[in-house]
This record gives structure tokens, sequence and C-alpha cells, in this order.
């Protein structure tokens, strides 16, 4: 069993900052690639950003130069700081991970429950 957990959302000012972090946790081998989507009621999930086993990132050009995506390979988290928070930012905000699990011998995609994040205006 593979489990992501969400923590970090909450209510922000705009031009303010949150830091998000996704634990995986279980019976973990490996995990590929990780991103952060996020989706404001009405809309379609979205993809926030992206980051490889090798710290490779990719963002929506809606959050280039705010956001920033890492990882801990060490401690399986995935973290998402977010600065310079504008209202269109609100959603609920869902980590992504790709895991090879102990014993398996393919990869399988696996989402947290997500955290909402509010930006007053």
């Amino acid at each position: 069993q593979v489990q992501l957990v969400e923590s970090g959302g909450g209510l922000v000012q705009a031009g303010g900052s949150l830091r998000l972090s996704c634990a995986v946790s279980g019976s973990i081998f490996s995990i590929s690639g990780a991103g952060w989507y996020r989706q404001a009621p009405g809309n379609r999930r979205e993809l926030v950003a992206v980051i490889t086993s090798g710290g490779l990132t990719n963002y929506v050009d809606s959050v280039k130069g705010r956001f920033t995506i890492s990882r801990d390979n060490a401690k399986n988290t995935l973290y998402l700081q977010m600065s310079s928070l504008k209202p269109e930012d609100t959603a609920v905000y869902y980590c992504n991970a790709v895991v090879r699990r102990l014993g398996w011998g393919h990869e399988s995609e696996y989402w947290g429950q997500g955290t909402q994040v509010t930006v007053s205006s």
C-alpha cells in the first residue's frame, strides 16, 4: 500500500506565501516522476509543476517564477513553495507520484487527498 498525504494548505492574503508538503509512505522501492496539480471549483484539474527523479522541473506558465517544486528523496517528500500568491491560485492542490512498490515489477500512479489553498484579495 502507498499513501500520499498533503499538508500546508490554508488561507493567505494575495502576495503571501505557502509551502505545501506531500509525504509518500508505504512499501516503496522508488519514486520516479512526481508533481502537483490543482482544481478550482468548476474547472478541470490542471498540472501545476512536475519534477523528475533527477530533479528536472517544469511548470505551467501561470506559476513560473512564483512557485518552486522540490523533493527530498531521502524522506520521500515532495514540496511546493508558493510565493506572490494570487486569488486565481485558489484551488484544491493534489500531489501525484509514480511509485514502484517493493517486490513489484512495474510503476503505478498515486494521488493524495488534496489540500485547500485559498488566496484572498
